[in-house]
């Protein structure tokens, strides 16, 4: 007989089998499309790829199978993915009335169905759905792949007592991932109470008591900015309204509201270019995609063949701010500081270069974008069909309250001291979320090579069940 589905060595006791063997014959689900309302759902791929179905997100039937109870899911089933995301699988608790679509097979196991359900999700499983799959666009695995899946089998009783251990292990882990996502959550609301803080000047209070002899009025700091901008604009300087301060929170004595038009020297949109000047190896051009949180991702980067003149108008330089024009309603008008020693670069039409004053700190107007811009642009933001955009004006009417000089440079300073240690308590909890995964699958790998619970000489050996499980079937 052929033995190379035994991978490894088990404990006494136990023995390898296949999926099929310890399963009822597999089923192919219906073949129909979906629809947003009805009585009977139609459980998708999609709807299992995160582990958790979501009954109230899952579509119904546009056309229920003549033959009804065959298809009808119910509790204790397993299902697994056929096509596309292949050999994720889910097993059924207390379902509604629903069917499982055509991209699923269902296994009706013989044995303790969580043991089944918790060894589908080891590396063990994946391993072997990675050498069994078909298809190069679309992967696939068959009915007839998926029962060759080799699986450990230990006695009956110690089954129960791996299952009850995975469970109990399984409930520590995800009190602390929780606690974790909870910090993560909360580190997300301490960096809008900087920022908030920040612009109300209640970070720099202490430092504006010290150094308030010192301190230029912003009123006297915006006159030097619009006398500047008159000598470099001439004749297409254009005096803005003053700014609307309801709704606006109070400023510190010696701050002001103004508009971002007023601090900024010039706007420009981005470059466009026909597919046919992308190449790999030219001019980097920054994406709508590559402004996050606000800082540019240097990922999935586009370029394009450009003349030097192009390069030069468009290039984006340290000091720079990219402003995202076109995107969804809740993500336009996202922006970030092009910080120095970044490759030469440019950027695509769906976005706006501003680049400011050099009596302004770039960094701190960027600060400004990141707790300010997304509820403006919300409201202030032209929709299309799935789309939302803003334009210069729209950006140059924006206000910013504006503090001196030295006291931007000086809360720049605070903001950036407070974000790096929560950069670094983030980078903790990621870390901490990286082992936990990796400890999940530990636990599995114990509990699937007979180390996570001791053995039981009492107990009827797996080949005895495996016996009576194949002359059921019989």
């Amino acid at each position: 007989m052929d033995d190379s589905y035994k991978l490894y060595e088990l404990p006494a006791g136990w023995c390898w089998t296949r999926l099929g063997e310890i399963c009822n014959a597999p089923q192919y689900g219906w073949t129909t499309s979906a629809k947003s309302n009805g009585s009977l759902h139609l459980l998708r791929t999609t709807d299992i790829t995160s582990g958790k179905i979501n009954w109230g997100t899952v579509p119904f039937c546009s056309q229920p199978p003549t033959n009804e109870e065959k298809y009808l899911i119910q509790d204790g089933d397993i299902l697994i993915s056929r096509a596309g995301s292949i050999g994720y699988s889910i097993l059924v608790k207390n379902p509604p009335n629903a069917v499982f679509a055509s991209y699923l097979i269902r296994f009706k196991p013989l044995i303790d169905k969580y043991y089944i359900a918790y060894f589908l999700k080891s590396h063990i499983y994946w391993g072997s759905i990675f050498e069994k799959r078909l298809g190069i666009a679309i992967p696939n695995i068959n009915a007839n792949k998926l029962k060759l899946i080799s699986i450990p089998l230990p006695p009956l009783p110690e089954q129960h007592r791996i299952v009850a251990k995975i469970e109990e292990l399984f409930t520590k882990l995800d009190a602390g991932v929780e606690t974790l996502k909870r910090i993560k959550k909360q580190l997300k609301r301490y960096r809008q109470s900087v920022l908030k803080y920040a612009f109300e000047g209640k970070l720099t209070e202490k430092w504006r008591e010290i150094h308030k002899d010192e301190l230029e009025p912003a009123s006297v700091l915006l006159e030097r900015i619009k006398e500047e901008r008159k000598k470099t604009l001439k004749g297409k300087y254009k005096e803005l309204p003053p700014v609307n301060t309801k709704g606006l929170p109070e400023l510190p004595e010696g701050w002001c509201w103004v508009r971002v038009g007023e601090i900024t020297e010039s706007m420009k949109n981005g470059i466009y270019k026909p597919k046919h000047f992308y190449s790999d190896d030219g001019t980097a051009c920054l994406r709508m995609y590559n402004i996050e949180n606000g800082h540019i991702v240097w990922k999935d980067i586009k370029r394009m063949d450009l003349t030097l003149s192009e390069i030069d108008e468009y290039q984006l330089k340290p000091g720079d701010i990219l402003v995202n024009r076109v995107n969804s309603r809740e993500l336009v008008g996202k922006a970030a500081p092009i910080l120095p020693g970044i490759e030469t670069c440019v950027y695509e039409s769906k976005n706006i270069r501003l680049r400011l004053s050099g009596k302004c700190k770039y960094k701190y107007a960027s600060f400004w974008f990141q707790i300010f811009s997304q509820g403006y642009f919300n409201r202030n933001a032209q929709q299309t069909v799935g789309m939302a955009s803003i334009n210069q004006e729209q950006i140059a009417y924006m206000p910013i309250p504006l503090p001196s000089l030295q006291e931007q440079h000086a809360i720049v300073q605070e903001i950036e001291t407070r974000f790096s240690i929560a950069d670094e308590v983030e980078k903790i909890i990621e870390n901490s979320l990286k082992k936990s995964r990796r400890l999940r699958q530990s636990i599995l790998k114990q509990a699937f090579e007979g180390k996570l619970v001791p053995q039981d000489s009492n107990d009827e050996p797996a080949e005895k069940l495996l016996e009576r499980i194949k002359a059921e079937k019989a």
